[in-house]
């Protein structure tokens, strides 16, 4: 008996400690519940308060629109003058780039005889410069949004000989449809690769001996230019224009309208991640009324004053850029241009001595520029031209093909997108009397305010 006793008393005290925490984990249990009821219950009355409230500012509101119905109009506002000129600094704020530039020139030659061999004076002739120190062309540019429809562009070239004159002024729309732009005023011409492209951004100090020769410099149109952009993964650019022909190879003619067109077609796209090209072919046709200057004889004299009659030029153009990383990239850019003149030819009085006059010439250039370091360049260039000898009534005999050429090595430094230095060197074999000029210059480019991105 007393053995079972204490067989039960042991059994007792082991079942105490099971018993004891089942008895805590209830209590907690219990009071988790409380507080997620508590919780609950406080979260239904925020829920329930911010309903009245919306429902407060609801009917507010709709008896605010009912009274204002009801209300009578509004007297109109006075109406204002216009603040005076300059009375809101920001009425007005276009975006404005100022360009200078300048060189230093020495040549083996003297650069006030220079002239191209074989082809008339077209216009003001290029050439090397003066020696010594010269001011370069600055420009100055102000370019803004008019209005949804349209912007506008000035460029103001200022001469190192202080003169002022407008080298672009254009609007241009902004909302037509379709991939369609138009743009009417002064503007560089379309055609090629080059033409369009300003003077600070040249890969040289000049252009090839192509423009000069064909053009005098840039082509520059007064007149309208409407271009259409493909909607095409390929790029696709066609793109015509006409004006008053106010620019060589054509003459502002003595008549209302137009003088001559110009269609271009430009092609593009890239080869793989790191290469990308463009092509292109154009087409000027103009005439030209008394315009001065005649091919020169093998004597340098000109053979004619004047000519009137019809010029024809086709322009192909291409270039191609490969950049594998930003610190390396090499651009090889080139043009091809052919023009057929005929008409007549007069002495310097009008007096026509050959209406049979025919003449064709040719020329191009080769470029390749390649960034070798981050803000180091090197280039070379190579321009040739083709003057065949002209025919027409009465030719004088002897007259010989002029071939001249030119090549020429640079190197730059660009401290930044908004400066440049650059040194050039010239083996110049273009000059009339057949003798080389060597030629060398120091140019400094510096781009102070807003400027927008260059062309491709």
């Amino acid at each position: 008996m007393r053995d079972f006793k204490r067989v039960a008393a042991l059994i007792a005290l082991a079942t105490l400690p099971v018993a004891a925490p089942a008895a805590d984990e209830v209590a907690a249990l219990r009071a988790e519940l409380q507080a997620l009821r508590s919780d609950y219950d406080a979260r239904v009355d925020a829920l329930e308060t911010r309903i009245k409230q919306l429902e407060t500012a609801t009917a507010a509101a709709a008896d605010a629109a009912l009274a204002m119905a009801a209300a009578p109009p509004p007297a109109p506002a006075p109406v204002r003058e216009p603040a005076p000129a300059g009375g809101n600094a920001t009425a007005f704020n276009p975006a404005i780039s100022l360009i200078l530039g300048g060189s230093f020139t020495g040549t083996s030659r003297d650069p006030a005889d220079w002239h191209i061999a074989g082809f008339p004076p077209a216009g003001e002739e290029i050439g090397p410069g003066e020696r010594s120190f010269n001011l370069g062309e600055s420009e100055l540019t102000f370019s803004a949004s008019i209005d949804p429809y349209f912007s506008g562009v000035l460029t103001a070239a200022i001469t190192g000989e202080n003169e002022i004159e407008v080298e672009e002024a254009y609007f241009r729309t902004t909302s037509l449809h379709n991939g369609l732009t138009l743009k009417g005023g002064r503007f560089f011409s379309g055609f090629g690769y080059l033409n369009e492209v300003h003077a600070h951004a040249w890969d040289f100090v000049d252009q090839p001996l192509v423009y000069q020769a064909m053009f005098g410099g840039q082509y520059r149109q007064d007149g309208l230019q409407m271009k259409w952009l493909a909607p095409t993964d390929l790029f696709l650019e066609f793109g015509v224009e006409t004006g008053n022909g106010d620019g060589y190879p054509a003459t502002r003619l003595e008549k209302n309208g137009f003088n001559g067109a110009t269609l271009f077609a430009h092609v593009g796209g890239d080869l793989g991640d790191y290469t990308s090209w463009r092509a292109g072919a154009s087409w000027l046709t103009q005439k030209a009324e008394g315009r001065e200057g005649g091919i020169p004889d093998s004597d340098g004299f000109p053979l004619f004053e004047q000519f009137t009659g019809d010029s024809d030029t086709w322009v192909v153009d291409g270039v191609l850029k490969w950049a594998p990383t930003p610190r390396r990239q090499l651009k090889v850019q080139g043009e091809y241009m052919h023009r057929r003149e005929s008409g007549a030819i007069a002495d310097s009085l009008g007096t026509v001595f050959a209406d049979d006059y025919r003449n064709t010439s040719s020329g191009w250039y080769l470029q390749s520029v390649y960034q070798f370091a981050p803000r180091w360049r090197v280039g070379a260039r190579y321009d040739s031209l083709d003057s065949s000898a002209p025919t027409y009534t009465f030719a004088p005999p002897g007259l010989l093909d002029a071939s001249p050429d030119r090549l020429s090595l640079m190197l730059d430094w660009n401290p930044s997108e908004f400066s440049r230095l650059r040194a050039q060197y010239d083996w110049d074999d273009a000059r009339d009397d057949g003798e080389r000029d060597r030629i060398w210059r120091l140019q400094y480019i510096y781009g102070i305010g807003a400027h927008g991105a260059h062309k491709y």
